[in-house]
């Protein structure tokens, strides 16, 4: 086998950080890239084998105890364990993609596919009447993505099209075109229809409504998956109206990050439970995500009662004006910071006004301003136009490690795609944006061994793949996408705090996409994503 140089390299991969690092002859090698020795997890819960595996274009091409043939480039990967490229079935990842595709901490944490359109948002459909979410995934293409991108298409963003901001039911013919709607999203490669039931407008959608929008999932055999209505004191009856959604449109269920949100409702856990349990058992089709973190990021808007948000932005901001709405507003809000322990628990993480920027990264009582929480907070919400962002610290570790561990669980970031430097490097993000797949690995894989090395896996790669139905992704195995990700079960770590959140992860040595090496070693190759959908 050849010593390639780096003018050869530099032809065949078109990425110089990677020149010198690997072995290979393009004119004789049948494969594109072999990594040798590293121990493979298959993603379907299997101990590890120590394998070579080999790749032809984008596929995995050959598994063996040795392969003797030589790849074009050759990676070693003794000491390391191989799984399949993570699945992120919960992300914003397309925040910044037109600004930033490479979608940086992304593929440094090994996640090689995202799912976006979350929350009940999503690309499709617009005003502009564009309903086909194979015209946004074309978009998507053109832009070169580090990741392979999949999108549900979210219920909010259809209400919001055909009856707007407003507080109402929709109408016999508003319902119907918000149904064509969906269906021309599924038809089209959505893998699923979000919810945000705490956000405006999908708030306002009744139990019926989200029925008739999700009838459409079950001969796909799709998810629902919903931000619940509520997720502290009403938490028991929002799960109860996610499963009745399932169960009366026929579909899949996929709670959104699950939880129970403030002190008073943390021994919650085994009610809420109790609940999807008995439903798994009865046949029906329930499963959850969660992240790693005891907090959680919204907009600061959100601790404002659902009232005061009918509208949009501006009726909301006109009732922030309205002085004889003041004391009803501050009673609303104080007790809900109230739930999640008080001002202290509240940290911003973005707001649209330059004059507040030193804001992002600080917590409430340590912003200046007005003697009261309540001013001070109404004060960053008219100066950005509503646009401030937060965090909430509210949850219990040891809730957390139970929802972790859970047989129907899986693991989402419900982060965005950021970059330590560059035009995604923004504000002051939530850690989970840079660290959710090392935190897993590291605390609660090697350190609380909450969950076996396989499991975690599984829950981040075949069980995600599958409930949205992306074909051949999800495992290593013969003829299925070479998405790969190389990493040290012994070193891989979380660095992202959230006081210092731009740090990307330890441990991940190399991520293949597609069959091309996106990482290796901390340096990035070429953008290898693609917009993915559901198999037919």
């Amino acid at each position: 086998m050849a010593r390639i140089d780096r003018r050869d390299f530099l032809l065949m991969a078109g990425a110089a950080p990677f020149a010198g690092w690997f072995l290979g002859s393009p004119s004789v090698a049948p494969y594109d890239l072999v990594i040798r020795g590293a121990t493979v997890f298959d993603g379907a819960g299997a101990a590890g084998r120590e394998l070579d595996l080999a790749i032809r274009r984008d596929r995995i091409a050959a598994m063996a105890r040795r392969i003797r043939t030589a790849g074009v480039l050759e990676v070693d990967g003794r000491g390391l364990a191989l799984a399949p490229g993570f699945v992120d079935v919960h992300s914003h990842a397309d925040g910044t993609l037109d600004d930033d595709p490479r979608l940086e901490s992304v593929i440094r944490q090994g996640i090689t596919t995202v799912v976006v359109g979350a929350d009940g948002s999503s690309r499709v459909p617009d005003r502009r009447g564009r309903s086909r979410m194979a015209d946004w995934f074309a978009e998507v293409e053109a832009l070169q993505p580090g990741a392979n991108v999949a999108s549900m298409v979210g219920l909010g963003r259809v209400r919001q099209v055909v009856v707007g901001d407003d507080d109402r039911p929709a109408t016999a013919e508003e319902l119907a075109r918000m149904v064509r709607l969906v269906e021309a999203a599924l038809d089209s490669g959505a893998c699923g229809a979000s919810a945000g039931l705490e956000y405006t407008p999908g708030a306002f959608a009744s139990l019926d409504e989200l029925v008739a929008l999700c009838r459409p999932l079950a001969r796909r055999r799709l998810p629902y998956s919903p931000h619940q209505r509520n997720e502290d004191d009403r938490i028991l009856e929002s799960v109860t109206e996610s499963l009745a959604v399932g169960r009366r449109a026929g579909c899949p269920v996929h709670i959104a990050h699950l939880k129970t949100q403030g002190p008073r409702n943390w021994p919650k856990i085994d009610r809420v439970l109790a609940l999807i349990d008995p439903a798994r058992g009865a046949g029906r089709d329930v499963t959850f995500d969660r992240y790693p973190y005891l907090a959680y990021q919204t907009g600061l808007t959100n601790l404002f009662p659902l009232w005061s948000r009918d509208g949009g932005t501006e009726a909301f901001l006109t009732r922030l004006a309205n002085d004889t709405l003041a004391a009803r507003l501050a009673e609303a809000v104080e007790a809900k910071v109230a739930l999640i322990g008080g001002w202290d628990r509240v940290l911003i993480t973005s707001v649209n006004s330059a004059d507040d920027r030193g804001a992002e990264g600080k917590r409430m009582p340590d912003i200046g301003g007005p003697a009261s929480m309540y001013e001070r907070t109404v004060g960053l919400l008219r100066r950005s136009r509503g646009g401030v962002g937060m965090v909430g610290f509210a949850m219990s570790e040891e809730n957390l490690e139970r929802l972790l561990a859970h047989r129907q669980a899986m693991v989402s970031s419900d982060g965005g795609a950021v970059a330590i430097e560059g035009p995604a490097r923004r504000a002051h993000p939530h850690p989970r944006s840079l660290g959710t797949v090392p935190k897993r690995l590291g605390r609660y894989v090697r350190e609380r061994k909450v969950l076996t090395l396989p499991e975690a896996i599984r829950k981040m790669t075949d069980r995600p793949a599958r409930r949205v139905r992306l074909p051949r992704r999800g495992r290593v195995a013969l003829g299925w996408y070479a998405d790969l990700v190389l990493f040290d079960p012994a070193q891989v770590a979380d660095r992202a705090t959230f006081e210092q959140p731009f740090a990307y992860p330890a441990g991940i040595e190399a991520v293949v996409v597609n069959g091309r090496l996106a990482l290796h070693r901390g340096e990035r190759g070429p953008e290898s994503g693609r917009a993915v959908g559901p198999a037919r």
